[in-house]
């Protein structure tokens, strides 16, 4: 009878941070040429990512019940999935928020933060394939270090867009819907920087 070939955790995890980026960059996509009639097609696809993305952290829950030996502590993969998973869920409650507010257009550097959103999770990604070889890795720690950076700069933005929304928009509607926009970008950047920050405390912890 033949063996059972070992469940890949990293392999895995990669997939999930790979989801996320995909997302991100559907986002973009959805800001750059912004229609609001064609926002619902772009949230359901980021929705069905978001499905994805639950089933592979299923999976992997369900091997490590399965396992008796992990190539890491269980909690250390139950963590790396949680943190590559809320990224995704993020974004997908974000782009809820265009169509449940029914976003007409753009404010300014909207796809600037969007973009940001691309990179940090461009680099997740990067990341977490280089978790798999984490203690011969040369790269894993500046790209948790351009992550991080990434998020600085997100941040100024973020402070910035919503000083300038509390100054210059006089309609409160308006004032209410893009505050809870803005904080959805902030919420999804923190995401990666969380994520990218426990992997880092995983190779600590690990080697």
């Amino acid at each position: 009878m033949a063996r059972k070939k070992e469940f890949d955790y990293f392999a895995a995890l990669t997939q999930l941070a790979s989801k996320g980026e995909t997302a991100a960059k559907i986002l973009f996509e959805m800001v750059e040429n912004y229609d609001i009639k064609t926002v619902p097609e772009k949230v359901e696809k980021v929705h069905q990512l978001e499905n994805e993305a639950d089933d592979i952290a299923h999976e992997i829950l369900d091997e490590l019940n399965r396992s008796f030996i992990t190539p890491i502590d269980r909690e250390d993969i139950v963590s790396a999935t949680e943190t590559l998973d809320d990224v995704l869920d993020g974004i997908n409650s974000l782009m809820y928020l265009f169509d449940t507010y029914v976003i007409e257009e753009l404010r300014p550097k909207t796809e600037k933060i969007a973009g940001y959103i691309v990179e940090a999770t461009e680099g997740v990604t990067v990341a977490t394939k280089e978790f798999a070889k984490f203690k011969n890795s040369k790269t894993l720690g500046s790209m948790i270090s351009q992550i991080n950076h990434i998020e600085e700069k997100t941040d100024d933005l973020y402070r910035a867009l919503l000083k300038e929304l509390f100054i210059n928009e006089p309609d409160t509607r308006l004032v209410i819907k893009w505050k809870a926009i803005y904080e959805g970008f902030e919420a999804v950047i923190n995401s990666t920087e969380i994520a990218a920050d426990n992997l880092q405390g995983l190779v600590i912890k690990n080697t």
